[in-house]
């Protein structure tokens, strides 16, 4: 249960918010000089049936901000699983034209409309309210559209909801094999055991020796479910402590397909054999030794893959 004293964590709020998925959307409009720009966004919601409202937030500090306020009218292009690399584009800081090769037009009240959406809302900027370090956009839809019938682009826990579904698939169908599944752990958790050996706090490390705790306390048949559960802890506190933010959200994939195996695949058992080997990773940690600490991992693993001792 979160402390209601201590100060909310960005980090951790960002986290916990990406337990909500949500779709992915472009949102548009015009420059002064007619020129199309756009955004990719999550924070679109309805608001409102009579009159037809819809909202979406924007970064103070977000390059757009200036045309959005100027402009009079937007769009909300609702995108589909196949136009992830269309969301990528519209999120990149590094491309300066994001309309560039893009297929639009523009629409009944000359917004940029993007091809083959799932939906597209025309809207009449309706109110515009300052909310800390965001603008709320609040528009009043005077057209709309429908266009592909594919499945939403969803968001979840920083990533695409549609690439955690395939890797689930791959993992039930026996499509990843053990010992690739082995060498993505080794690479991705070696190199964040290293950033968490230069990064990590005293906090953090309390977290993962605690998660090792909590493993080994739910060690009977029957406590498999707390035991998966506990694991997970173990190597998303790992992912925690490396403070990569690119490395974190590869390592949530990472414990999906562990929990996958292990309910479906793979049943997890009680393997009190590899207890000192956890509590080696943790020491290392403790003591920053990066090496120390791969090492012990490398043979966690190992020793995960042999017949369960009697």
């Amino acid at each position: 249960m979160t402390d209601i004293t201590a100060a909310i964590d960005p980090k951790l709020f960002r986290q916990l918010l990406g337990c909500f998925p949500t779709g992915v959307a472009v949102i548009t409009t015009t420059t002064a000089d007619g020129k199309p720009v756009g955004l990719t966004c999550n924070s679109f919601s309805s608001v409102s049936l009579e009159p037809p409202l819809v909202l979406f937030s924007l970064r103070k500090a977000s390059s757009l901000l200036g045309s959005f306020v100027a402009a009079e009218r937007f769009a909300i292009n609702i995108l589909s699983q196949s136009q992830d690399a269309l969301s990528g584009r519209f999120a990149s800081s590094k491309i300066a034209d994001k309309f560039e090769g893009v297929d639009w037009a523009p629409g009944p009240l000359g917004t940029p409309l993007i091809d083959d959406c799932l939906a597209s809302f025309e809207c009449r900027v309706h109110a515009r309210h300052e909310a800390g370090d965001h603008d709320i956009f609040i528009g009043e839809v005077r057209h709309m559209g429908t266009g592909s019938s594919e499945h939403a682009l969803v968001f979840y826990k920083g990533a695409y909801m549609m690439l955690a579904e395939s890797l689930r698939k791959q993992v039930l169908e026996g499509r990843l094999d053990t010992p690739a599944i082995d060498e993505a752990y080794r690479a991705l958790y070696g190199t964040l055991l290293r950033l968490a050996c230069e990064r990590a706090s005293g906090a953090e490390v309390d977290a993962i020796e605690a998660a090792t705790d909590e493993i080994e306390r739910h060690q009977g048949l029957l406590a498999a479910p707390q035991r998966i559960e506990a694991l997970a802890r173990f190597f998303s506190s790992i992912a925690q402590a490396g403070h990569n933010e690119a490395l974190r959200l590869m390592a949530q994939t990472m414990t999906a397909v562990l929990r996958e195996r292990l309910l479906h695949v793979t049943p997890s058992i009680p393997r009190p054999d590899v207890f000192p080997l956890r509590r080696e990773v943790v020491r290392c940690l403790r003591d920053r030794d990066a090496d120390g600490a791969t090492a012990a991992l490398d043979e966690l693993i190992a020793t995960l893959r042999r017949d369960t001792p009697e």
